[in-house]
């Protein structure tokens, strides 16, 4: 449903934002890539289900170049799921290990970035909740909240 109000999203207390995505080098070696491919749904599937992990949601775009954006409670959270033996991120990490290594068919890539109150920013407009905006709560970004500096001055300075 596309909100046709210009809004701004909020999380209570800290978060974390991992990106995560892979790179299709060398696009004739289904073999290498398709697998690598399958195990990305397969764990935001187990993350869904399983919300006392710390996840709260994902958004991802697919082309030669994967994206996902995930959003983490914390940062404990998020490492304690990429080492449990008991997740679906370990044995897909040690196949591709395995079937991929370092011989270049298929790149794989993850950045982490720990936020805070005041520490980030957001607007949608004409959209449908999308991104932090599903993973937290949106509001009108009206009134100080109008400008990027006003929606990070509106996080300092909330109780």
């Amino acid at each position: 449903m596309i909100r046709p109000e210009r809004l701004t999203a909020t999380l209570d207390g800290d978060f974390v934002v991992f990106l995560i995505g892979m790179r299709i080098n060398r696009p004739l070696k289904v073999h290498k890539w398709l697998p690598v491919a399958r195990a990305m749904p397969r764990m935001i599937e187990e993350l869904y289900r399983k919300p006392e992990l710390g996840f709260l949601h994902a958004e991802s775009w697919f082309a030669r170049t994967i994206v996902i954006v995930q959003y983490w409670r914390s940062m404990e959270q998020l490492l304690s799921y990429a080492k449990s033996r008991e997740s679906a991120h370990l044995p897909a990490w040690q196949a591709f290990n395995k079937a991929v290594g370092t011989d270049g068919s298929v790149g794989i890539w993850h950045e982490t970035y720990a936020a805070s109150p005041g520490r980030y920013e957001n607007v949608y407009v004409n959209m449908p909740p999308f991104g932090l905006g599903k993973a937290g709560t949106l509001q009108a970004a009206s009134g100080g909240r109008q400008s990027a500096a006003g929606r990070l001055s509106a996080f300092r300075d909330a109780p």
